[in-house]
């Protein structure tokens, strides 16, 4: 646990030029010196604290709680399938509004989007290793997601940009060409282009669609990842993309209209859940499909990352389908590109072999130009790297490299989309008394019988710089992706185990005044900190 710790300021250092920067320290943290964390090597190693015993069993008894909650919810899917009873999608958006647990609820419109496959099934059968078709012969399924109207309202009412948010493309006799003019997508235009044969990609509809926002916010807490989309619609008779794979896991939900599709194996060992998207393929390169079906409303075509695909459509009818997309650069390979290099970092300083000097000669018979030789010398340079690289595993900050992922994916998350009563009891919501043109009060007046708990479960989480822990946090994300800095809020010492104890209590309410702060007044201003950010909400 010690080296973890120290390790996290080596992490955070090496990887500094990739991170976004704290937000600006708020104006109520206290700068006191006898306030200020007591640090070793730069990074906290201790928290202050009074009852700590008192505290630790709480937190027991809550992870004890949650853990027995996450079991049931394994072995029982009855809230996910009475969930998705609902008529329409508003109606199952209004029947998981009234779900608890934010984790629940994202368990449960994922359970919606697939079935009848049962989640738990799709997991371990499917997820990241073969395509599946659901196909229901209900056009009405996903009604209320996105409209061909919707995409006409937006293109009046919002300033869709060519290129940033739409595509306008064409694949004809093997050649794949986007016709984006610049500047703002107008209807007149948008829809000339689409009398033309020419496809629309709409980039980034959750910026435009409260529906699809509100979907997309919901989703990314059961992939644990960011959650995207992209809309499509194509004329009769067309295609716009060429055959080609993505980096991401991908949920083609077909909303009016029909697609045919054509879906292909990757190609090679190297092409199985690739770390980047394919250049666009001829068809001489890509053999034969292992699927071919053609999608009708109502239906949903998952792939893997590194199947290729191309869809076209019938002559006879439009397709407008939109694609979720979740699990872009979320592999093993990722983290360790954050851990190793941070691992480095860390047995540097503590171990004096990694600091030792290279042969005074191994340039003599090392590289690509003495990779031939049959020198003894080589073999012993390749039995210490190996050594060292063994070694390695004993200085890996696991958990500060995970911090580090997470860091990112609250900076790529959505905000949520709030219902009613999460408005009502938030700062969104928050009343004003008005007396003689002077405000008197908010109906937001915390006090330490006050009962607060997360917004969502997903909305902050507890990390390190090296220097200061922080509470990052995605209540105040744009819609747009990384339109904003990641925002965090300094957390002091005598305030760390408070915002522990509510993380971890989540999706019970605690009162204010069980928060373990030293002083009454330290939960009070924590609370108003926490409740202004719309990071927690009241009872």
């Amino acid at each position: 646990m010690q080296r973890q710790r120290i390790s996290a300021f080596a992490l955070y250092q090496t990887l500094s030029a990739n991170s976004s920067p704290p937000a600006k320290k708020s104006a109520v943290q206290v700068t006191s010196k006898k306030k200020k964390k007591k640090q070793e090597n730069g990074v906290v190693t201790s928290k202050i604290h009074a009852n700590k015993s008192v505290i630790k069993a709480e937190k027991k008894k809550i992870r004890k709680t949650a853990s027995k909650r996450l079991k049931e919810e394994e072995t029982n899917n009855t809230t996910d399938q009475e969930c998705i009873n609902g008529e329409t999608l508003e109606d199952l958006l209004d029947n998981l509004a009234s779900v608890n647990n934010s984790r629940e609820r994202a368990s449960a419109l994922f359970q919606w989007l697939i079935s009848p496959l049962p989640v738990k099934a799709f997991f371990r059968d499917t997820w990241e290793k073969k395509p599946i078709l659901i196909q229901r012969k209900n056009p009405d399924y996903y009604k209320g997601l996105f409209s061909t109207a919707e995409f006409d309202r937006i293109l009046r009412e919002d300033d869709v940009q060519y290129g940033v948010n739409l595509d306008v493309t064409s694949y004809t006799d093997g050649k794949r060409e986007t016709h984006n003019p610049p500047g703002r997508a107008l209807p007149f235009t948008v829809w000339d282009f689409y009398q033309a044969g020419c496809s629309l990609r709409l980039l980034n509809p959750q910026a435009f669609s409260s529906m699809v926002w509100n979907v997309l916010s919901i989703l990314q807490e059961k992939f644990g990842s960011m959650a995207g989309a992209n809309v499509y619609l194509t004329p009769p008779g067309t295609q716009g993309f060429a055959p080609h794979y993505d980096d991401i896991e991908a949920f083609v939900v077909q909303l009016e209209g029909k697609k045919h599709w054509r879906v292909y194996s990757p190609r090679s060992a190297e092409e199985v859940l690739p770390v980047f998207s394919s250049p666009n393929f001829d068809q001489s390169e890509i053999g034969t499909p292992i699927l071919e079906v053609v999608l009708e409303a109502g239906d949903l075509l998952y792939f893997p990352r590194g199947f290729i695909h191309q869809g076209d459509c019938l002559p006879d009818s439009h397709s407008l389908h939109i694609t979720i997309s979740s699990y872009q650069k979320n592999s093993w390979g990722d983290l360790l590109h954050k851990l190793l290099p941070a691992a480095l970092e860390v047995a540097m300083e503590e171990d004096a072999e990694f600091r030792q000097g290279l042969p005074l000669d191994y340039l003599t018979y090392m590289g690509v130009q003495n990779s031939d030789e049959d020198d003894p010398r080589r073999t012993a340079f390749v039995s210490k790297i190996e050594s060292l690289t063994k070694k390695l595993a004993n200085y890996l900050p696991v958990d500060a490299a995970v911090d580090l992922k997470a860091r990112d994916f609250l900076h790529d998350c959505l905000p949520p989309k709030l219902n009613a009563d999460e408005v009502s009891s938030s700062v969104h919501g928050a009343a004003v008394r008005w007396e003689g043109g002077t405000v008197k009060d908010f109906g937001s007046n915390i006090t330490s019988k006050t009962k607060v708990r997360l917004l969502r479960a997903g909305c902050a989480r507890l990390g390190s710089d090296g220097e200061a822990v922080h509470l990052y946090y995605t209540t105040d994300n744009s819609r747009v992706y990384h339109k904003e800095e990641l925002k965090s809020l300094e957390i002091e010492s005598t305030h760390l185990d408070a915002v522990e104890f509510l993380i971890h209590s989540y999706p019970e309410y605690v009162t204010v005044g069980s928060f373990p702060c030293e002083a009454a007044d330290d939960k009070i201003a924590l609370a108003e900190l926490l409740f202004e950010k719309g990071i927690i909400h009241t009872e």
